[in-house]
């Protein structure tokens, strides 16, 4: 990349990063300390804010890089990203939502211990979700690395080994200092930037093609050497039952991932009524519906303006592909707009990437502190100690995720998401459904739920080709892979559903009807509600 490249794409990150810091700073001065204002940032925002803030967590680095470069890469079957991640959201507008937002107060444990022995309940619903956010926090930094990489045209593992570290330096000073409140302010921000972006992009690809949606494909379809099967489904995921397989595992952790995701449910705490968290999810739905749609568009476009061959010549995996179109839609890569456009577009999604991981390590930090130092500590943990915990929390998984993003910096980031679904549709999503339907579910059955998902869902994916076994994979000079699928939603999502059953149904305790009424009512109604 040339010197214009790299100053203007500074300037811009610089700018934003300016901006995201002066708002944390600004409400880091209003805050009291308390527990509810540093997790649901006072429970102040309106459901149209909150709706463009979950749009901002959801829309990641693996949907506006890692979706577009499937879509270069693999065409059709690339689509199952944006179709998987946009269904979902179904499954949390009428199953979740409003319940959780009347049944919890911080986090997904709260939902589940309102009718359970509380210590296990929380101990196992916050490794759980954890776990689930660190996965997520790797595809993060990997997609940061690999668009400074292109940026500074660097590819060493020193500049992208900075690159991750100064993000989670950035996403540390968001959390400790601003709390949710500052978090959801620059998600805000960094909704409408993304938007306004992508609406560029599309616009521009469409103008290149006059209109011309067929035109569009069809081009794309020639320049991938792949002819007419680049349009039809198959090139990734068709060779063979293992592939189909896989494919059917992803779409379901796609699916039913969103609905277990923490820093997603913890958004529904911070309106102030049911009604306002159920009005949320509408307008995110809008929003993020629209965005989906747009990375079809830029997806074909890079195959059809940069070409799969370029795109893969930058990055292997395709994370560098919206970038690249960029910069050929702005005129090439010594023209004035050429530069101005991959700068900007360098930016919105460095600036995504800031976002989401603030997001994330709040949500995870939060479950460190409310659920597992408070349920592990004997006597009740003051709230202004509790905050503190969180503040520290932060920082060590701000470490633990850096050192994975550097591990797994050659994986495409939207396959890196897709893991971290497949083990929040395993661990969380039977535990919360059960809690919320299930009048005979108990503490065992509880507990089981979380375990019997989290555990395989792990186990199958260090024993699967995404660690072993193959050149693509984390390790490949080494070969333990036993596990064919490169998902394991298959299997371990139906584990967790069945371990919550069989730990339901071997309890000698009984359940409580009467805390079960309680909750069933206060999650219909809103009756009694934080």
């Amino acid at each position: 990349m040339t010197g214009n490249h790299q100053t203007l794409a500074l300037v811009l990150f610089s700018a934003f990063i300016a901006v995201t810091l002066g708002i944390t700073t600004w409400v880091s001065r209003d805050r009291h300390g308390s527990a509810e204002e540093f997790y649901a940032g006072g429970r102040l925002f309106s459901p149209m804010e909150n709706g463009f803030a979950i749009a901002g967590d959801y829309m990641s680095a693996a949907s506006f890089l890692g979706i577009s470069g499937l879509i270069a890469l693999f065409g059709y079957d690339g689509l199952l990203y944006s179709v998987g991640f946009l269904v979902a959201w179904l499954v949390v507008l009428f199953l979740v939502a409003e319940l959780v937002r009347n049944c919890g107060r911080f986090t997904l444990a709260d939902v589940v211990a309102a009718r359970m022995s509380e210590r296990p309940v929380r101990i196992a619903a916050g490794t759980s979700s954890v776990t689930v956010s660190v996965l997520y926090l790797v595809a993060q930094m990997v997609g940061a690395g690999s668009l400074v990489a292109l940026l500074l045209g660097r590819t060493s593992a020193a500049a992208q080994c900075w690159t991750v570290v100064g993000v989670g330096a950035l996403m540390v000073i968001y959390v400790s200092l601003g709390g949710m409140r500052a978090t959801t302010w620059i998600q805000i921000v960094k909704a409408v930037l993304l938007l306004g972006g992508t609406v560029a992009l599309t616009v521009l690809v469409l103008v290149r093609f006059h209109g011309d949606f067929d035109r569009l494909l069809l081009t794309a379809a020639e320049r991938s050497g792949h002819g007419k099967a680049f349009l039809a489904p198959g090139l990734k995921y068709g060779g063979d039952w293992t592939a189909r397989f896989d494919f059917i595992s992803l779409g379901l952790a796609l699916v039913l991932g969103t609905a277990g995701l923490p820093h997603i449910l913890s958004r529904f705490y911070t309106v102030p009524t049911a009604r306002a968290a159920r009005r949320s999810v509408v307008w995110s739905i809008g929003l993020i519906g629209g965005f989906y749609l747009m990375t079809i568009v830029l997806g074909f476009g890079a195959a059809a303006i940069v070409g799969p061959q370029a795109v893969r010549a930058s990055n292997a995996a395709g994370n560098t592909a919206v970038p690249l179109l960029a910069l050929d839609l702005g005129g090439g890569a010594d023209s004035t707009g050429g530069t101005v456009l991959f700068a900007v577009v360098a930016a919105v999604a460095f600036a995504t990437i800031l976002a989401v991981v603030a997001g994330i390590t709040l949500a995870s930090s939060a479950s460190v502190a409310h659920d597992l130092y408070a349920s592990l500590r004997r006597r009740r943990t003051e709230p202004r100690s509790e905050v503190a915990v969180a503040r520290a929390a932060a920082v060590g998984i701000g470490v633990v995720a850096i050192a994975l993003g550097l591990l797994a910096r050659d994986l495409n980031v939207a396959f890196l998401v897709g893991l971290a679904f497949a083990v929040a549709a395993s661990a969380n999503l039977p535990v919360l459904l059960y809690s919320l339907f299930w009048q005979g579910f108990t503490t065992r059955g509880a507990v089981y739920a979380v375990y019997g998902g989290l555990v395989p869902a792990l186990v199958l994916v260090v024993l699967s080709p995404v660690v072993s076994g193959s050149p693509e994979s984390l390790f490949p000079g080494v070969d333990f892979q036993y596990f064919p699928l490169q998902n394991p939603g298959l299997v371990s999502i139906p584990l967790g559903f069945l371990a919550g059953w069989l730990g339901t149904v071997t309890s000698a305790e009984v359940a409580d009807e009467a805390r079960h009424a309680e909750t069933e009512v206060r999650s219909l109604t809103g009756a009694g509600a934080v």
